[in-house]
């Protein structure tokens, strides 16, 4: 412990007081500097001047702003000189309109006002500022990476498609249009037939074998008339029943396709 404990310490180093600063530390030049204002160029920094000072941007007080203008110059100058070229620059247009405010103005025709030399400046203020306020507008509109992120979900699905299960309804629906289509092409005859609906049953089967698949309507002649497409719709009925065929449809409202069924060897 050191002699005089009453001491307020300095620092405290590894959870110890520290009372007087180490004889052998080093701190580099640059390490205890704060920069209070950053700027993003030479109009930035007269910007900055100008609307400190509340000075009219329309009636710039040359002096003044020159001379706040180059100690801000003068201390960037002793730090990074790259730097200070540009603001130099600038500094040297200052000047320049300042010697020519002091001049006599020149002749003009009568009614004409004459030039002032701040005129070129104060339209390049007012025009950066006009984007600097724009800038910052856009700044505020949320963007994609810093105030938000795209929502991503991943869904497996399964590499054997499965197809949806033939409801009664679309059924019923399949076969009323092909009944609709059958009146359009119906001939006024009658006749008594006898229909067998085990040999429709054998003929629906022949028509399937040998194919991958057949679409239900064409499993139908409309020609033949509405009785035998109605002993061919039972027929289909009684071999779907026995699971001698199977009937399958894509996804809702697609066509619906038959096939026969697949008999394990």
């Amino acid at each position: 412990m050191p002699e005089v404990v009453d001491h307020v310490a300095v620092a405290r180093l590894y959870g110890e007081p520290l009372f007087a600063m180490p004889q052998d530390l080093y701190i580099p030049p640059d390490a205890l500097e704060v920069f209070l204002e950053a700027f993003q160029g030479p109009l930035d920094l007269l910007l900055y001047l100008i609307r400190k000072q509340n000075f009219n941007i329309l009636d710039i007080p040359m002096a003044a702003l020159t001379r706040q203008y180059l100690s801000y110059v003068d201390e960037i100058r002793t730090r990074n000189l790259e730097l200070a070229a540009e603001y130099l620059l600038m500094a040297a247009m200052l000047i320049e309109i300042k010697s020519r405010m002091l001049l006599p103005p020149k002749k003009v025709a009568e009614g004409q006002e004459p030039e002032d030399p701040r005129a070129e400046l104060v339209r390049r203020l007012l025009e950066y500022e006009q984007m600097k306020l724009a800038a910052a507008k856009l700044n505020e509109v949320p963007q994609f990476g810093r105030d938000f992120l795209r929502a991503q979900v991943f869904i497996e699905q399964s590499l054997q498609p499965r197809f949806p299960d033939v409801h009664v309804v679309e059924l019923q629906q399949a076969w009323a249009d092909i009944l609709k289509r059958a009146k359009l092409v119906q001939h006024h005859k009658i006749s008594r037939e006898e229909l067998s609906v085990r040999e429709h049953m054998s003929i629906v089967l022949r028509r399937l074998q040998g194919k991958r698949f057949v679409e239900f309507e064409n499993l139908f002649e409309p020609e033949q008339g509405v009785p035998v497409l109605v002993v061919t719709f039972i027929a289909l009925l009684e071999l779907a029943k026995e699971t001698l065929i199977e009937i399958t449809q894509a996804e809702a409202f697609a066509p619906i396709y038959v096939r026969l069924a697949y008999t394990p060897t």
